[in-house]
């Protein structure tokens, strides 16, 4: 069973359903088909007999203008009775007779006359007598009629004229139940079909994507709103998320490793240039120099992108407590504003008695790498200012100079990986640290961004989901 596709089980359950509720059907439709059938014969009988009483006539003198051609005469005690010829007719196998009182026939047709006339005449009322094994219905009326007093009509009908019926049905419900439950059963294989068919298609897109590697292919069902579409829909959202982040680290491992490969290159040609040949103390130490600062470059580089991989990776390694942010944003401002980069001053406005549930460690990296990029694409004596105040339902950060500013086409860019607007004014820079504001912003739920006018200065702005205890 579990070999099975999930089509064949579907079809299996509904056909296992199919065929228990037929062969109920089936019953219900021979035991109630029957009572049913049962109480029509006994109804046919009632309503024939009560019909013949009125075909009954007594005349004591007959005349002849009282003849006529259609009904029959005949001589009783000391007058005549007239009987309608309809009285002759076997109605649906239901025969009457006219008997008297002491169980003589006196006219009509009773198959089993012998057998029931030990069974006793009671007016308007239904006997069931067994006669060779079957079931017979009974049924008598007293005549009232002047003339009449002594005679009695008696119906008899037997419960083979229902299973005659009854038969018929049985044959028809076999031959038809099966045709109906073939045809249920090859609809329901082929809805089945169409139902699972997304499922197969996402299957399939998933297939081709693990077996191609391109994260381009998409489902497509097109509109819909069953459950079936939104799950495509869902699908299709998710590849298109892996594509971009597959396509985004492609971009990060790419970068990095030019990135990387740049220092190392340094130290290498430095090497080998130094190595070449005997040289003075004083080239010696400014090899060890260029190495070191090359060296350095290279660990701060690894040591943002390791941080990039702890955040996307491992983010419980950073546990949320509660910090109080002015007193982290006040030191981190005074300690920054020692470095007077370009002669560039650092002024800073903080609202009093704020705290904030996070990491001290991310909060301090984005603030730090906010200051660090107004230093480095400050004005010589120019001025940055830092404003951290609360605007509910958020905290917002802003980090505004009054530097070279950002051009209109790299605005959407700054925040990439890597990414560096003006190569020549990066200095130590390696275009990681607005990513790593974005992703830390992302890492509380927030955002991050940007107002710009060229030559004029920009402004940072990092928005946070208050979290004040």
């Amino acid at each position: 069973m579990k070999q099975l596709s999930i089509r064949m089980k579907i079809t299996l359950w509904f056909s296992g359903a199919l065929i228990v509720m037929m062969a109920l059907t089936y019953f219900v439709v021979l035991s109630v088909g029957e009572r049913i059938i049962q109480k029509g014969i006994r109804d046919m009988l009632v309503r024939t007999v009560q019909g013949n009483v009125d075909e009954i006539e007594y005349y004591a003198v007959l005349h002849a203008e009282d003849l006529n051609d259609v009904d029959y005469y005949v001589r009783y005690g000391d007058g005549y009775l007239e009987i309608d010829d309809d009285f002759l007719d076997e109605v649906n196998e239901i025969y009457t007779s006219l008997c008297h009182s002491d169980g003589t026939l006196v006219y009509g047709e009773n198959p089993v006359m012998r057998e029931t006339e030990k069974v006793g005449f009671l007016n308007a009322q239904i006997q069931r007598v067994t006669i060779d094994g079957t079931l017979y219905y009974i049924f008598d009326r007293k005549l009232e009629t002047a003339g009449l007093e002594e005679l009695w009509l008696r119906g008899v009908v037997s419960e083979l004229q229902g299973r005659t019926a009854l038969t018929s049905i049985s044959r028809v419900s076999l031959v038809g139940l099966p045709v109906l439950l073939l045809i249920a059963i090859v609809g329901g294989y082929l809805i089945a079909a169409r139902v699972l068919w997304p499922i197969r298609q996402i299957a399939d897109t998933a297939s081709q994507i693990r077996q191609g590697d391109d994260l381009k292919k998409r489902i497509n069902l097109g509109e819909g709103k069953d459950e079936l579409h939104q799950l495509a829909k869902e699908f299709d959202e998710m590849f298109s998320r892996l594509e971009d982040a597959f396509q985004t680290e492609q971009q990060f491992v790419s970068d990095a490793s030019h990135e990387l490969r740049t220092p190392v290159s340094v130290i290498n040609a430095q090497c080998e240039l130094t190595l070449e040949k005997e040289r003075e103390a004083s080239e010696y130490e400014e090899a060890l120099r260029v190495i070191w600062r090359q060296g350095r470059k290279l660990n701060r580089l690894i040591g943002t992108m390791l941080d990039f991989v702890r955040l996307e990776l491992q983010p419980e390694r950073y546990e949320k407590e509660t910090i109080d942010l002015t007193e982290l944003a006040e030191s981190l401002c005074s300690d920054m504003a020692l470095i007077r980069e370009n002669d560039i001053s650092l002024t800073w406005n903080i609202e009093k008695g704020m705290c904030f549930q996070g990491s001290r460690e991310l909060l301090t990296c984005l603030l730090s790498n906010l200051i660090g990029n107004a230093y480095r694409y400050g004005r010589p004596e120019g001025h940055t200012e830092v404003c951290l105040r609360t605007e509910k339902p958020w905290v917002i950060l802003s980090v505004k100079d009054d530097g070279i500013g950002i051009a209109p086409e790299d605005m959407t860019k700054i925040f990439d990986r890597f990414y560096q607007a003006d190569t020549s004014r990066t200095g130590s820079g390696n275009g990681l640290g607005l990513a790593m504001v974005k992703e830390i912003a992302g890492f509380y739920e927030g955002t991050v961004s940007v107002e710009s006018e060229t030559g004029c200065g920009s402004v940072f702005t990092v928005r946070l989901p208050d979290k004040r205890v």
